[in-house]
């Protein structure tokens, strides 16, 4: 019995320790965010947007968060804010609007400018804790200004968005 007794011991921390998975904490990457700066159309320097709203008509929903995209609804902006891409698809659209307000009504009242992002999907797998990992490819954004519009230029920067902690397109107001 007393030889059986550390046999025992032994061959259940064996079982104990075995039965162990190593912690995944996922440190590697993470899918970018799409980054705006806003310029003056006059001499190219940083120019906040007044009362911004930004607005997904792809889900009804207005981008509202200091934290993760810079920027609090219907306040000026930073000089950048961040935007999310849709993975699942390859456009997103976004309605822009300078001067937000609302009516009595509760209708928009600012001047709205729709920008549709065009993109590829590139997925690659990082790891088992971190997953897949997406970045947007040749990023295009068609349009036609006219004189009502308050966005008069765009510029891609960086058409490949594979990080979030550089500028990729320009708008100039």
């Amino acid at each position: 019995m007393k030889r059986l007794c550390p046999i025992l011991l032994l061959f259940m921390a064996i079982i104990h320790f075995s039965s162990c998975e190593k912690d995944d904490i996922c440190v590697e990457g993470d899918t970018p965010l799409l980054v705006i700066g806003f310029y003056d159309i006059t001499d190219t320097t940083f120019k906040s947007v007044n009362n911004l709203r930004i607005l997904s008509t792809d889900n009804d929903s207005i981008l509202n968060s200091t934290t993760e995209y810079g920027f609090t609804d219907r306040s000026n902006s930073p000089d950048s804010i961040s935007m999310p891409l849709r993975i699942s698809e390859t456009t997103t659209t976004f309605q822009f609007i300078s001067g937000s307000s609302s009516d009595d009504d509760g209708n928009e009242i600012g001047n709205i400018d729709e920008l549709q992002f065009n993109y590829t999907v590139e997925s690659s797998f990082v790891s088992r804790a971190c997953g897949f990992v997406a970045s947007y490819i040749d990023l295009d954004i068609p349009r036609e200004v006219t004189e009502e519009d308050w966005i008069q230029s765009i510029n891609i920067i960086e058409s490949n968005i594979t990080a979030s902690n550089r500028i990729h397109v320009q708008i100039f107001h």
